[in-house]
């Protein structure tokens, strides 16, 4: 049974949640990547920044919606969801669009397992923790990989 230890990439490309947005751009168009993990100065992993939270950057703000129960006014969405989405909107560094404490994988996770988060979660790019320090990422072109080894 493969693992993640198995395919993952071990040369990783981090960013700083200083990094501008613009600068981060470009390093996944010119890498060809869906994602990068964001580590602060000591290289502890807090984030991840991928494709579609820079595409988020495109959205228009959502209007949000309420509705009035004897003269009071509730709203249809949350405010700190609002709050998010707005803070990915005017985005100018990846701190303000990456997506905090990712979820991660060990180097012995499952091939299974990870297409099950990959599919069920829609996640495209999964850091590789091990004792807590990061050594590797998976993405679902490393998965794909394995079906033409098959």
């Amino acid at each position: 049974m493969l693992k993640v230890k198995d395919i993952m990439t071990e040369d990783i490309i981090t960013v700083l949640p200083e990094t501008e947005i613009a600068h981060a751009t470009k390093l996944l168009l010119e890498k060809g990547i869906n994602g990068v993990p964001v580590v602060d100065k000591t290289g502890r992993l807090v984030g991840i920044l991928c494709q579609s939270d820079l595409i988020a950057q495109q959205k228009k703000l959502p209007i949000p919606s309420f509705f009035t129960i004897l003269d009071g006014f509730i709203p249809l969405t949350s405010i700190k969801q609002l709050e998010r989405e707005a803070q990915k909107i005017a985005a100018t560094t990846v701190a303000h669009a990456m997506t905090p404490n990712p979820v991660t994988v060990r180097p012995e996770t499952s091939i299974e397992e990870v297409a099950a988060l990959m599919v069920g979660k829609n996640f495209h790019t999964l850091p590789v923790l091990d004792k807590g320090k990061i050594v590797g990422i998976v993405g679902k072109k490393d998965v794909l990989k394995t079906l033409t080894s098959a």
